[in-house]
């Protein structure tokens, strides 16, 4: 156990380490209250006295809900050493989020634009307090829970941090290799001897390369052998990337490197979501300082998105449903672009439904008239073009399982579980995503049978109408009469007109017979639409995935346990037990 003057702690909590400190979860020794305590290493104070305090100062002069709070400034009773009391956050960092089999390919929508928010805000609190972070990364940003359930993302670890204006430069190099600046990355990690100066924009690549990994679950930037293992060809990626690639991959040793444009097809955020934030990644992750955007301007863009509402679109010819990012103040003129743009159904040829009914949408009014609507209650789009546009994309998550190799060995065995299991959550979201796919489209082919066999029954009306009209107009005794008057050219009109008006009568029969055909065919359409619905209800198919994946979590938990304690047996087993 160590203690300071006010709080408590046993050195087996411990939460993180890294050269100059350690931090545990601590308690409060009267209260209980739960913190974290930072404790300073022997090595920590071989550091120059000003590096030494820079951290205090830095969190002294912060206060803001995305970055973690300091409490106190103590020292333990023994040693002496300085010990930071912050805030302690109970569900990890980020990286902890993303190391979890079911991010493998990155976060949801929905939390990734959490992290995004809070990141944003934190870094604009920084910039507005002149601070410079240096270490940005997901393991540098904790989560905690909210009083709602909802996660709230913090920045941490200041210890690199140091006051720094817009127009200021700084000459000493701090950060994590993956995540470092290519200028910062030559010196640190590669030795080489250069006189480059480095500015705010740094954290930048820093936060683009966080981004990334957090919507895809993946580095961007991967030679072959892994970033840690082949530096320098880590380097050349990161320096000769062209403009607008987001990231950069070696798969062969001494194999050409391959640049992508765009967030690959396993991510799981939207299209709306990531058309909006690809560019940005694309100019922070800017080697050239000159070229790449500063803070202003990222704030601007971030914030844009963040502002943004969405209006959830299911395509009924494509079975896919679409987020739609825009402006409340935006006319519905653009929102019908910004469909064009993911759906490539022209504006002229959209058509919606929601809820059942058909939705008219006036280009020139506010896109606040549109519906409100979410993932489960969309506008449903049909197109009256005749082309079909491209459905849904992905690739078999077959395809991201690794070898499996008879040799027993914990770390690669841990590895490819990992691995299996990863794969094995990105198959249950893609079943999710075609079951709610279908339900939706059944749902909207419902509907829109619905609204079809409404129009029937208007015209039917009509046509039936019609059909009396002609029937009592066409009675002999009245056209008997009215001939009787006429002249003989005049007569011989009223005969043709009297043809004519039959034949209408035929032809509006002949439409209302087969008017009535459709709308029985219609009928028993949506009777086999609600029965398919029906067969949707019962699918089991989602619960069958995650019962195995709960089967094949308890495997990679002990392939975990077992990797942390390799002198640990598998109780009376000599191997891990085989999945069910």
């Amino acid at each position: 156990m160590q203690s300071t003057a006010n709080y408590l702690w046993h050195t087996d909590d411990l939460l993180g380490q890294g050269a100059t400190a350690s931090v545990y979860k601590a308690r409060n020794k009267k209260s209980g209250e739960l913190v974290a305590v930072k404790v300073f290493n022997t090595a920590s104070y071989l550091r120059p006295h000003e590096v030494q305090v820079r951290e205090f100062e830095v969190l002294r002069k912060l206060n803001h809900q995305n970055i973690v709070k300091l409490f106190a400034v103590e020292e333990t009773g023994g040693s002496r050493q300085k010990v930071l009391v912050m805030e302690y956050c109970s569900s990890g960092s980020l990286l902890s989020v993303l190391e979890s089999p079911e991010n493998a390919f990155g976060l949801p929508e929905e939390e990734f634009l959490v992290v995004l928010r809070c990141v944003v805000a934190g870094m604009n609190h920084l910039r507005e307090n002149g601070i410079v972070h240096r270490d940005i990364k997901p393991g540098n940003i904790m989560r905690l829970m909210g009083e709602e359930g909802q996660s709230i993302y913090k920045l941490t670890d200041f210890g690199a941090a140091r006051e720094l204006d817009d127009d200021e430069k700084f000459v000493s190099v701090y950060g994590t290799e993956e995540y470092l600046h290519p200028d910062m990355y030559e010196r640190a990690v590669l030795r080489k001897p250069q006189q480059k100066t480095f500015g705010v924009t740094v954290d930048l690549w820093s936060i683009g390369v966080t981004l990334y990994h957090a919507a895809t679950g993946s580095l961007p930037f991967i030679p072959f052998g892994g970033p840690r293992r082949n530096k320098e060809m880590m380097y050349r990626i990161t320096t000769e990337k062209p403009a607008g690639a987001i990231a950069g991959t070696q798969r062969q040793e001494n194999g050409p490197l391959e640049w992508s444009y765009s967030l690959p097809i396993t991510c799981r955020l939207s299209t709306g979501l990531q058309t909006q934030l690809v560019p940005i990644l694309a100019n922070i992750l800017e080697v050239e300082q000159a070229k790449c955007w500063g803070f202003d301007q990222f704030f601007a863009e971030t914030s844009d998105i963040l502002q943004r509402v969405v209006v959830h679109v299911f395509s009924l010819s494509q079975a896919v449903l679409h987020h739609v990012y825009i402006h409340a103040h935006n006319t519905i003129a653009i929102f019908l672009e910004a469909v064009y743009e993911q759906t490539q159904v022209a504006p002229q040829h959209q058509e919606y439904l929601f809820e059942g009914h058909l939705c008219v949408l006036e280009p020139s009014l506010s896109a606040q008239h549109i519906a409100h609507t979410t993932s489960s209650s969309p506008l449903t789009l049909f197109s009256t073009a005749s082309e079909t546009p491209k459905g849904l994309a992905f690739r078999d998550p077959a395809q991201d399982i690794p070898k499996f190799f008879p040799k027993v060995d914990l770390q690669s065995d841990y590895t490819t579980s990992k691995s299996v299991l990863g794969a094995g959550y990105q198959a249950l979201w893609l079943a999710q995503t075609l079951l709610a796919g279908q339900e939706l489209m059944l749902r909207g082919l419902h509907w829109f049978v619905e609204v079809l066999q409404a129009m029937g029954r208007r015209t039917l009306e009509v046509v039936r109408v019609a059909l009396l009209f002609l029937s009592s107009s066409l009675g002999t005794e009245r056209f008997s009469s009215v001939s009787g008057t006429l002249e003989i050219e005049e007569v011989k009109k009223v005969t043709e007109l009297k043809s004519r008006l039959r034949a209408l009568a035929e032809a509006l029969s002949r439409c209302s017979h087969r008017i009535t055909e459709t709308q029985s065919c219609l009928s028993n359409l949506s009777s086999e639409l609600l029965k398919n619905r029906d067969q949707v209800h019962a699918d089991r198919s989602i619960q069958k995935i995650q019962c195995c994946l709960d089967k094949m979590n308890l495997i990679y938990k002990q392939f975990k346990k077992s990797r942390m304690r390799p002198g640990e047996p598998w109780g009376e087993q000599t191997t891990p037990p085989p999945p069910e």
